[in-house]
C-alpha cells in the first residue's frame, strides 16, 4: 500500500493537487482551513480584494506567529541533544 495520497487543496479560489504522506492530510487540510479563515478575515475587514495582496498579508501573519513561538522557544533542540551526548558518554565512562 502506498504511504502517499494524492489530494486537492482549495486556497484563494485556486485549486492546487498536492501528493502527500497520508499521516500529513490532516494537518494539510487544517492549514488549509485557517488560512481560507484568514483570507475571508482581511477581505472582509479591508478594501483589499487581489488575492495576492491578501495571501501576502497571510503569509505575513502566519510567519509572524511562527516567529513569535520560534523566540518564545525555551529549549534549543540541538544544545539539548548534545548535552545528552555527553552525559552519555559520562555515564558508560562511570559504569566502566
Amino acid at each position: 500500500m502506498s504511504d502517499l495520497l494524492k489530494i486537492k487543496i482549495s486556497l484563494a479560489d485556486r485549486v492546487y493537487p498536492l501528493t502527500i504522506k497520508r499521516e500529513e492530510e490532516e494537518n494539510i487540510r487544517k492549514a488549509a482551513k485557517s488560512i481560507e479563515g484568514i483570507l475571508r478575515k482581511y477581505e472582509d475587514g479591508y478594501a483589499v480584494r487581489d488575492k495576492q495582496d491578501l495571501l501576502a498579508m497571510c503569509a505575513l501573519q502566519l510567519a509572524s506567529r511562527l516567529e513569535k513561538i520560534q523566540s518564545n522557544n525555551l529549549v534549543d533542540g540541538s544544545k539539548v541533544g548534545t548535552k545528552l551526548s555527553e552525559l552519555e558518554e559520562k555515564l558508560k565512562q562511570a559504569i566502566d
